[in-house]
């Protein structure tokens, strides 16, 4: 790019705040390298860097002429890959030392699952409770590939697909702060959750996996199990899609993300019992 960079003071914005720019609408490119030298929690200090670590780890961004979008406030829900994860955990964090013991997901395009990743992971370290409930044991984690390999398999088969989990904030957290734990960057991509997905979608008194697989018939097996749990999750992320087909406000994936926040909850209307 030959323009001259316009020059944007330090700032206290982080990069969240700069990428939330970009969802209301395109950034010339200049102005974005200088966004991102103004914001406080970037890796490097060179912002053309820092742009191709974001696309590295997963963030959609594309060139139309001079400017940068976000791919998903212009691809269209059936033109649109999405990866449902589910992880298993021997913990409930990483910076306290635990670790994925299992991974699975489900890639999702057009009303077809296209492709599937399942992992179990290394370790000696499965206490008692988790064993119960996930039905994993040591014994099954012996020869399993260690958790460094898993997760550059699995960033490779994310690519920058739109990540969508049963409660985000666990799975999206925990999968990127494993990523930073062995150097291989941090999760940017696009999120969806399908909790909150179903609360504007799916009348329910409950919203866990076990209730909405109740509600819709859903017959998956194996609950607490990676791949299974991705699965099932799968089949409620397409009942909920299903019954937005005729929505005209919902046409790109980014429209979808933005239903999910921010559209009006459900709720469940109780019949009054008259004595």
């Amino acid at each position: 790019m030959k323009s001259k960079r316009i020059h944007v003071p330090k700032a206290s914005k982080k990069t969240a705040k700069v990428n939330e720019k970009l969802i209301k609408e395109p950034i010339w490119y200049e102005k974005f390298l200088s966004l991102l030298e103004g914001a406080k929690d970037t890796f490097f200090d060179n912002p053309e860097l820092e742009f191709e670590l974001l696309l590295s780890n997963g963030l959609p961004l594309e060139f139309d002429n001079d400017n940068i979008f976000l791919k998903t406030t212009k691809t269209k829900l059936e033109e649109q890959t999405f990866c449902i994860v589910d992880i298993e955990t021997n913990g409930g964090s990483v910076s306290k030392g635990y670790q994925i013991i299992e991974l699975g997901a489900v890639k999702y395009k057009n009303g077809k699952i296209i492709d599937k990743f399942e992992s179990l992971v290394h370790t000696t370290e499965v206490n008692e409770y988790i064993q119960e409930v996930t039905n994993i044991s040591p014994d099954m984690l012996v020869d399993a590939p260690v958790i460094e390999s898993v997760l550059k398999e699995f960033k490779l088969f994310l690519g920058d697909d739109i990540f969508i989990a049963h409660d985000i904030k666990f799975d999206y957290k925990f999968i990127s702060d494993s990523f930073e734990k062995y150097d291989l960057g941090k999760l940017e991509n696009r999120k969806l959750c399908t909790i909150d997905l179903a609360r504007r979608t799916i009348e329910a008194e409950k919203y866990g996996l076990s209730s909405l697989k109740n509600i819709l018939s859903i017959d998956v097996d194996n609950h607490h199990r990676a791949y299974y749990d991705a699965l099932a999750t799968t089949y409620i992320f397409e009942k909920s899609l299903s019954i937005l087909k005729n929505n005209d406000k919902i046409k790109t994936s980014e429209d979808l993300i933005s239903f999910s926040k921010k559209a009006k909850q459900l709720t469940i209307k109780k019949e009054v019992v008259k004595d």
